[in-house]
């Protein structure tokens, strides 16, 4: 069907064509339709005029002149719709073309993106990927092994003897002496008393830590 209206080969010009060419006619029968218009407001004009002089014969001629123009008019209203018809039809199917056109154009571009992308070839690059992947992992383990002397260490003896020092440095915070940090001297103003320091307590942690301290002492 639409190869009859437009044709294969200049489907879009003759599209076009073909509408420009409706809006003219339609632009024609607009124009007489007004002019037919007129001439029927004249003739009631002149029924008017010619009722008012008696001369009832020529104005009723003038009212069948006017029905004959109100024919014509009603004839090109009805030519004016049909063409506005054609033209939506036209229109409409000038779009399904160009969308069915678009479609076609689409589907051979992913048909061409697939043929590029052969699945085979898509596995094979995948599969490098992941040889190359492995590759790079078992390099990285490669270099992170210790070499030399450092891969004679065992690290058991290295834990233990960490846990060791651990234990010497708590045996002497414990060994170290309680000691209490001198009190500030305090200025006193002229005329008043000094406040004596008031003896500081200490607390029962404290004295376990000083009776801990002094029979490590012994």
């Amino acid at each position: 069907m639409f190869n009859r209206l437009f044709g294969k080969p200049k489907q879009e010009t003759n599209a076009l064509t073909t509408l420009d060419k409706l809006n003219e006619t339609l632009e024609m029968l607009e124009k007489k339709e007004k002019v037919l218009v007129r001439k029927a407001a004249a003739e009631v004009e002149k029924a008017k005029e010619l009722a008012k002089a008696r001369n009832k014969r020529a104005a009723v001629q003038c009212l069948k002149r006017k029905r004959l123009y109100e024919q014509q008019i009603e004839q090109l209203g009805n030519f004016q719709l049909r063409i506005h018809d054609q033209m939506i039809m036209l229109e409409g199917a000038k779009a399904t073309t160009e969308t069915v056109d678009a479609l076609r154009t689409g589907a051979s571009a992913m048909k061409a993106m697939q043929k590029a992308t052969n699945i085979d070839d898509v596995d094979k690059t995948m599969d490098e990927i992941n040889e190359q992947t492995e590759n790079m992992k078992q390099i990285q383990d490669a270099l992170s092994t210790p070499i030399g002397a450092a891969a004679d260490f065992d690290e058991d003896e290295l834990e233990a003897e960490l846990e060791e020092l651990e234990g010497a440095e708590l045996e002497e915070q414990l060994l170290q002496p309680a000691t209490t940090a001198p009190a500030a001297p305090v200025q006193v103003p002229a005329g008043r008393q000094p406040v004596r320091p008031v003896p500081q307590k200490h607390t029962a942690e404290e004295d376990e830590l000083a009776a801990l301290q002094a029979e490590m002492a012994l």
